[in-house]
């Protein structure tokens, strides 16, 4: 039996785990945390160095509570939330606070500036608009353009991860698993991009200030002494790389045939699923590459996903909240009680959940419409439930006719899934049989897979999923629920963005 460690960095909380080579969950460690501090409406920001400390309170922690555990671990790894962007000097000494993928500061699009050979490339492609909102939410733009003074002594730009992991090891060096962002990467050969790419020029971030990047499953280096000291992990402990929370996550959820996909119910939504062959889900918009090093993972997000329901939560249901907490329950258990009494529907509340508009329409807004005399708070929060769901369900299905896959079932995962009642929500918007794994803490759960394999322990992906991922729960489709779902998909949801936009562009 062998354990590895793996540090999973959330936008709310961090979580050090030990697991096995069976997937049971030996240890576990969590520090909850602010997610960012806003200065303006939109802004959102938090200290690099932050999650460093936290990273230490965790594996202290580990330190005293599991010594021996702690020291019984083969190897680490640690995997972080996407598109946050840490700037370092040329002491790798931090800038700035980072700018968090939840920001909604936009940076002017300049798309002018783009060489014409570039722009006219766009065009032809029908992707002009996408380009435009790409160059807006790249926040490296915005420091640029907002910041000049900082940006001059700015010498590399790398991602949470890459920054930990140097902490950790002293080598700046990163997965290419890690690199999802606004940086000018070549997902598809999961490199940078060349100069000569017709892409290049949209990120306006030039190769010099890029890192060196590294395979899933590589050895970044070793715990040090100094390192020791500072955060109790065992001196020349392994450090090996892994990816992205949603690409862990995918792996955790036991996704590695074509028949299934990856629901993320975390502060972001996403579906993903794993294939071997590239293509873009939507275009423009790259497959992203898997921790497994043969496979993509093309993906649809909705940004703010279940952070809709702390939303909710924090504006309508604080008394809620506070009740779940005094009987030592989670407010979803709670709140479980009265979703469970609400109709599939919400009574025609029908919910778009761009709370966060998406990279290619940045205009978008979030929309509830249908409310009647007879709604309460728990149809709007079933709403937002259902909405996100809509939302996830159109992407599958554009990623199913784009890719040419035939998806069977569901595999779901993050703090929403917990919810017995969020689950069966989500088969019967799917309309497909929805399965659990047996932790949600399924990003972890990959990050230990792709440790392990690194170590010879599995002799590939199939051998390490049989082993440590085991489906709990199945939630099959209620026939009558699905029906009215697809009802209001088809009829409702999917008429909504374009009837909605013009209100949004006059806004």
């Amino acid at each position: 039996m062998s354990n590895v460690l793996v540090i999973d960095v959330g936008s709310q909380s961090i979580r050090g785990i030990i697991f096995d080579d069976r997937g049971n969950t030996l240890a576990k460690e969590q520090v909850k945390y602010t997610p960012y501090k806003s200065v303006k409406d939109g802004y959102a920001e938090r200290s690099a160095d932050s999650y460093w400390q936290a990273l230490c309170d965790i594996t202290k922690a580990l330190r005293a509570k599991n010594p021996e555990l702690l020291d019984s671990v083969i190897a680490m790894s640690v995997d972080t939330f996407r598109d946050t962007a840490v700037l370092l000097d040329e002491n790798n000494n931090v800038l700035r606070d980072c700018i968090l993928w939840s920001d909604q500061r936009l940076a002017e699009a300049n798309y002018g500036k783009i060489p014409l050979f570039n722009r006219m490339a766009f065009g032809l492609a029908g992707v002009r608009e996408s380009i435009y909102g790409i160059r807006q939410i790249t926040k490296t733009r915005w420091i640029k353009q907002n910041e000049p003074e900082l940006w001059s002594k700015v010498h590399k730009v790398v991602h949470i991860s890459a920054y930990l992991n140097y902490r950790l090891t002293g080598n700046l060096t990163d997965s290419y698993a890690s690199t999802i962002g606004h940086f000018p990467f070549d997902h598809k050969r999961k490199t940078w991009l060349s100069k000569r790419s017709v892409q290049y020029p949209v990120y306006d971030l030039s190769l010099d200030k890029m890192i060196e990047i590294c395979n899933p499953g590589d050895e970044m280096g070793v715990i040090s002494a100094e390192v020791a000291a500072e955060s109790g992990l065992p001196v020349g402990l392994k450090v090996i790389a892994s990816g992205s929370d949603k690409g862990c996550e995918t792996l955790g959820n036991g996704v590695i045939d074509k028949n299934a996909a990856s629901v993320s119910l975390g502060s972001a939504g996403s579906v993903q699923f794993s294939t071997k062959h590239y293509f873009e889900p939507e275009p423009f918009m790259p497959s992203y590459p898997s921790v497994l090093k043969e496979y993509y993972n093309p993906e649809v997000q909705v940004f703010r996903g279940y952070w809709m329901i702390s939303w909710f939560k924090q504006n309508f249901a604080e008394a809620l909240d506070q009740r779940a907490t005094e009987k030592g329950l989670r407010f979803e258990q709670v709140m479980d009680e009265e979703l469970s009494n609400i109709p599939a529907g919400c009574g025609g509340l029908i919910l778009q959940p761009y709370w966060q508009g998406p990279i290619a329409d940045p205009i978008m807004r979030g929309a509830m419409v249908g409310f009647r005399d007879y709604h309460t708070r728990a149809h709007v929060c079933r709403a937002i439930i259902e909405g996100i769901d809509f939302a996830l369900r159109e992407g599958l299905e554009r990623m199913e006719r784009r890719g040419h896959h035939n998806i069977e079932y569901v595999a779901i995962s993050g703090g929403g899934s917990q919810s017995d009642v969020i689950c069966q929500i989500a088969a019967d918007v799917f309309n497909k049989p929805v399965k659990r794994v047996q932790t949600y803490e399924s990003s972890g759960l990959g990050a230990a897979i792709v440790t392990f394999i690194s170590q010879g322990v599995f002799k590939d992906e199939r051998d390490a999923v049989k082993s440590m991922v085991r489906y709990t729960e199945t939630f099959t489709p209620n026939a009558d629920n699905a029906k009215q779902y697809d009802d209001i998909y088809k009829n409702v949801y999917l008429k909504m963005y374009n009837n909605l936009r013009k209100l949004y562009k006059n806004m």
